[in-house]
């Protein structure tokens, strides 16, 4: 007996005269679950095809199918790696492979697909080239990720999928497809229970009871959720599915993703809005359900709510006609009466070809949701909307580890924007959800300094640095004024400072000889091995010894203070903050053209308009003291008669200052 394996499997192979017919009654009821989006069935009824018939296309399409559709993504990639090897296999399932491999962080192997697929169909290829590239962005993201620190919220987590958590203030809502006794029936698409909504009364401000169901009045026997809560009025906005007969192709059968699935069944699942408010507070009884005014599952859904603290803007997802995608945000705002104006789109800054779904509204004030139509991870990826109300400016991934390449949603964010909960698929297998807590930390790298003082050359107003060596130099924590830690520069003049990135800091700087000197810093690290550098300049305390200022030139005839300008005069400020014994003249130069009496004045008004932005800037009066040179101190050849170029004649324009004894 000779056994043929089309499949990389470990099939049960029969020979040829012996070889059973798989009953047509079978087939056709794996194809009903398949076509009735009963899942779970399907990979079963499928599974039993293949022990008594060598693999098809068709069964072998179906089961990887049903496993991308339960968001199995292993099972997935594995089974789609099957389908491409038969010789009809629709070019298609290269792109299903690629999402597949990328959802399983394969995305090495990802990118050739893609590029595969678009070699296959050219007309493809753009969307190909442009997931390709998003393989080596997400490589780029989880080599650097972000700082944050990422933990399973075990407590409110079960065997099914919990996602969409909404904090109040007193507990936790979300939701959850778990099975517990108040479900009687199983959703055949998971395998677990439908979705249903859950209250967890807080204990402490990062802990919660156990969580109960709500009453019926919010959870029907069908699906019920995700939510938001409107702490103003009581009020919750949630999630529900009609089961609803299907008029149209491209429908909408997936509580949670929108999937579009199979056009052959009768019937259809689509979402709408409802709000129900607590009775006497908090604690309080449910009242009745409120449809949401705009509700149309004959012919769309929405979903997916999202309200503003102060009640007056509702965000939601809805596949209705006219967006820009399969899913798009909308929103919908309050009227004076109370009632709720036309849903609007939030147009194309937020909304693209693919999904947007899941939107929440930050108490940072940003409005965030999750799409696989921006470039991302995979899946579902968490995105934030960063501007006003209709008037957004860009849109952020919010990259790794806050995205993965599994899908990521239903974020909730803290006023700091740096803390919260979130829903992932990341610690499943299997494709279901789980709710997460998260928190930035503060990135420890270097802080490099090189003390140095510069040396002007001289006839010319070039300069050059020369290493400070044996300087004291102190770290100061700028919120308690505390030195942190001190330190001497080398015989390079280098020192290095341990620091946490965002945390604002003070170098102050001392040796004999020289002024005293300090330096704000905001280290900008991304990650620990981030290096931020720093010139630190000492000024030799020498009195009637010119210093020139960089940057202060002006335009000619002009004694206006430049932008650069001020930004020199600053460091100046801060030079005789950091000495308060110390009184300066600040001197002003022009070059050779116009007489030698208009000069004369032109430079004594722009040394005084410099010494008057000192004064301006807290100086004493009594401390500066303003000269004009006119042209009677030129620093090169250009003098009267003398051909120059206007940079030459620009380095005669010059502001310098010297300590008075």
């Amino acid at each position: 007996m000779k056994c043929k394996f089309t499949l990389v499997l470990a099939l049960v192979c029969f020979a040829a005269s012996g070889r059973l017919p798989v009953l047509a009654q079978e087939m056709k009821q794996a194809d009903k679950y398949f076509n009735n989006f009963e899942f779970s069935l399907a990979l079963e009824a499928y599974e039993k095809v293949l022990e008594k018939e060598e693999p098809t296309l068709m069964v072998v399409q179906r089961i990887a199918d049903s496993y991308r559709i339960l968001n199995n993504s292993k099972e997935a990639e594995f089974w789609y790696a099957q389908a491409i090897t038969f010789p009809n296999a629709d070019p298609s399932n290269f792109y299903l492979y690629a999402e597949s491999a990328k959802r399983n962080a394969n995305y090495a192997k990802a990118k050739q697909l893609f590029l595969e697929y678009g070699s296959k169909v050219p007309a493809q290829r753009a969307l190909a080239n442009r997931m390709a590239a998003s393989c080596d962005t997400a490589m780029k993201w989880m080599k650097y990720p972000e700082p944050y620190r990422l933990d399973q919220l075990k407590a409110m987590n079960s065997e099914g999928a919990d996602f969409g958590p909404i904090r109040t203030k007193e507990g936790l809502f979300f939701s959850s497809d778990r099975m517990e006794k108040q479900q009687t029936k199983r959703n055949n698409w998971t395998g677990n229970g439908f979705i249903q909504m859950y209250f967890a009364p807080a204990l402490s401000d990062s802990t919660w009871g156990a969580p109960e169901a709500l009453p019926s009045v919010i959870n029907t026997s069908y699906h019920n959720g995700p939510a938001d809560y409107l702490e103003k009025e009581k009020t919750l906005y949630f999630t529900r599915t009609q089961v609803v007969k299907k008029k149209t192709k491209g429908t909408n059968p997936d509580p949670t993703s929108w999937f579009k699935g199979s056009d052959n069944g009768t019937h259809t699942n689509r979402h709408g809005i409802y709000m129900a408010r607590r009775k006497g507070g908090d604690k309080g009884k449910w009242q009745k359900e409120v449809a949401f005014a705009y509700n149309n599952t004959d012919e769309y859904s929405i979903g997916h709510p999202a309200i503003t603290p102060d009640g007056q803007v509702l965000y939601f997802a809805s596949d209705m006609m006219g967006g820009f995608g399969e899913t798009d945000i909308y929103y919908s705002e309050r009227q004076p009466d109370g009632s709720w104006g036309k849903p609007v789109n939030a147009g194309s800054l937020i909304n693209t070809s693919g999904r947007e779904s899941f939107v929440s509204l930050g108490a940072d004030g940003n409005l965030y949701f999750s799409s696989d139509g921006h470039i991302g991870m995979g899946g579902l990826d968490l995105f934030k909307a960063v501007g006003p109300h209709k008037a957004w400016q860009k849109v952020e991934n919010l990259k790794y580890p806050l995205n993965t390449s599994q899908d990521d949603f239903g974020i909730m964010m803290d006023s700091t924007g740096t803390k919260g909960l979130l829903s992932s698929s990341r610690l499943s297998e299997n494709g279901f959800d789980d709710i997460l807590t998260f928190r930035k930390y503060q990135v420890q790298c270097t802080l490099a300094g090189e003390a140095v003082e510069r040396i002007a050359q001289a006839g010319t107003v070039k300069t050059t640095y020369a290493p400070v060596s044996d300087a004291l130099l102190q770290l100061i924590d700028e919120d308690t004024d505390a030195v942190v830690l001190e330190a001497k520069s080398d015989e390079k003049g280098t020192f290095k400072f341990p620091v946490m990135a965002g945390k604002k800091y003070t170098i102050k700087g001392s040796k004999s000889g020289y002024l005293a000197q300090s330096l704000s810093v905001l280290p900008d690290c991304r990650y620990e091995s981030d290096t931020v550098q720093v010139v630190f300049e000492f000024i030799r305390d020498t009195p009637n010894k010119p210093i020139g200022i960089e940057n202060i030139y002006y335009d000619l005839d002009k004694f206006d203070i430049k932008p650069a300008a001020a930004l020199e005069l600053d460091k100046l400020v801060q030079t005789l903050q950091d000495n308060p014994g110390v009184r300066i003249e600040l001197s002003s130069h022009t070059d050779s053209r116009q007489t030698d009496e208009y000069n004369q004045v032109l430079s004594q008004l722009r040394a005084q308009s410099a010494v008057d932005y000192l004064i301006a800037k807290g100086i004493s009066r009594d401390r500066v003291i303003a000269r004009g040179y006119g042209e009677s101190r030129l620093i090169n050849g250009c003098k009267d008669g003398e051909v120059c170029s206007e940079v030459q004649h620009q380095e005669n324009r010059r502001t310098e200052f010297k300590i008075l004894k």
